[in-house]
This record gives C-alpha cells, sequence and structure tokens, in this order.
C-alpha cells in the first residue's frame, strides 16, 4: 500500500525470513548425534556460523552449540558402538 505522496511505503515492513538456516542447523545437528555425525554435524556447523555471521539470526547461537554437541557426541556413541 501506498501513500498518496508517491511510491512510498507507508509504514509496512515485509515479514521477516526468520531463523531458517539455524532451524535447519538444528535439526542437523540433532540428527548428526544419531546418524553420520561426521556429515550432518559438519553441515550443520556451517549452516550455523553462515547465520550467525552473515545472517544475524537470532537462534545461531543455540545452533552452534546443538551442532556441535551432535557432531562430538555422534562420534563418541559411535565410537561406543563400535567398540561394545
Amino acid at each position: 500500500m501506498t501513500t498518496q505522496y508517491g511510491n512510498q511505503p507507508t509504514g509496512q515492513q515485509r515479514a521477516a525470513t526468520g531463523n531458517v538456516l539455524s532451524i535447519v542447523a538444528i535439526v542437523l545437528g540433532a540428527v548428526a548425534l544419531i546418524f553420520l555425525p561426521i556429515v550432518f554435524g559438519v553441515i550443520g556447523l556451517v549452516l550455523a556460523i553462515i547465520a550467525k555471521v552473515v545472517r544475524h539470526e537470532r537462534l545461531a547461537t543455540v545452533a552452534l552449540v546443538v551442532s556441535a554437541v551432535g557432531l562430538v557426541g555422534g562420534m563418541i556413541l559411535g565410537a561406543l558402538v563400535v567398540s561394545a
């Protein structure tokens, strides 16, 4: 919607894209805890870093932590399962 004074917006803003990369990184970190931690954990970490540095998403720090825990925890869990 525009005003009568030209093509200036009336204060309505577009919907923000949100925390899409952060949410994907959190899901990948959780999956990495159980299945292929080196693949999903690393991809989750990369997406979380991009979300934090480039896009400044609010959930990026949580995504970093979950992805790192999924990566390390999945490798430890995998080593325990293989050695048993």
